[in-house]
This record gives structure tokens, sequence and C-alpha cells, in this order.
């Protein structure tokens, strides 16, 4: 009988503690999420930028709780290294070693409190620069330090 009454209230304690208390944070533990799935989303992956030339860059932004902080990295990929996080693969310009290659390292603001938000965002492609083959990576942390990276590959022409 004590052996009952001892699993008994363990067994209440636990369940009593894993309940939330009224007025209790719940714990984010979801990923943001980097949305360039929309026709004006820009770029995609294999798409195509031109030197000397100013895009802009779009894509939507997701996240359960709050949205952090976004910065991108443009690189080149003249190694064919890579990172990309899509499936469809991209035809590649033979091997080549960087003479002046495009570095781009640029971290942008999200106005504070929002769950969803489209980044629209003005970039400009020196006109001196390699051609070729490049990384265009997108980091996005949420209000909680989750991160979430999609990398495209991109041919800078």
């Amino acid at each position: 009988m004590k052996k009952a009454f001892f699993y008994f209230s363990m067994l209440s304690v636990l369940c009593l503690s894993a309940c939330k208390k009224e007025g209790e944070k719940e714990i984010d533990t979801e990923y943001p999420t980097i949305d360039v799935s929309d026709t004006n989303a820009f770029p995609k992956q294999c798409g195509t930028l031109s030197r000397g030339e100013r895009f802009t860059f779009r894509a939507l932004l997701n996240d359960n709780a709050a949205l952090g902080s976004l910065s991108i990295d443009i690189h080149h990929n003249f190694d064919h290294h890579t990172h990309s996080t899509e499936v469809e693969t991209c035809t590649m310009d033979a091997i080549k070693a960087p003479v002046k290659p495009f570095l781009l390292i640029q971290s942008f603001s999200i106005p504070p409190d929002h769950k969803s938000y489209l980044m629209e965002q003005q970039i400009t492609v020196p006109s001196d620069i390699d051609p070729g083959d490049y990384h265009f990576m997108i980091r996005l942390t949420d209000k909680e330090g989750w991160q979430t990276i999609k990398g495209l590959s991109i041919k800078i022409k």
C-alpha cells in the first residue's frame, strides 16, 4: 500500500509540474522561415544578376513568435563548394581562380515584434567584379535566437 501511495504521489507531482502556470511565457522552439517561392521573390535558385546593375532582394520572412535579424552573404563559388539548401542544381562554369570577386556581407533591420515581414532591399552589383558562379546566402534569426539559412546558387554575368 505504501508503494502504491508513493508512486501515486510521484505521478501527481510530475503531472502538476508539467502544467503551464497562468501568465507563464511559452518557450519558442520553432525555426523562422525564409520564403522565396513567391513569383515576386528575388533572387531565385539558378537566377542571374548583372554586373553594374541594381536589383531588389525580396523574400517573405515568418516566425511563430517574433522575427529578429536578417543578413545576407554574397560570395563567389568559383571552386564549386556548396551550401545550397535547394534541390534544383544549376549549370556551373568551369572552376577558376578569383581575381576580383564580389563579396557582400550585410545585415538588415526588421521592425520589432513582427511575425511576418516582406523584406525588400536594393542591392547594387559592382560593374568591375569577376563574372561567374556565386552563392546568395540568407540568414534569418528569430527573437529567441533560432536561425534558418537559405543558400541559393546564382550567376553574375
